[in-house]
């Protein structure tokens, strides 16, 4: 986890289109959301991002069956 926190620490991402670049797992959502697949997609990440200020709030991590449990993914 540190690991991830650094990396995100670090990064520049002032636009949807650089996050993508480094993290081409990633999709992105509207409402500046973004959905992260990690470990083979075996988890989920969801954050919202501040693009202008380079800052990610983590709204939910989870294993893939659990996100598929969200009903409304504007929500979290």
């Amino acid at each position: 986890m540190t690991e991830w926190y650094n990396f995100c620490a670090s990064a520049k991402w002032n636009t949807p289109h650089k996050l993508k670049a480094d993290l081409r797992n990633a999709s992105i959502l509207k409402n500046n959301r973004v959905v992260i697949n990690i470990c083979g997609n075996k988890y989920r990440i969801v954050a919202l991002m501040d693009y202008t200020r380079y800052g990610m709030l983590i709204r939910f991590v989870g294993t893939h069956e659990e996100y598929d449990e969200i009903r409304d993914i504007e929500q979290i």
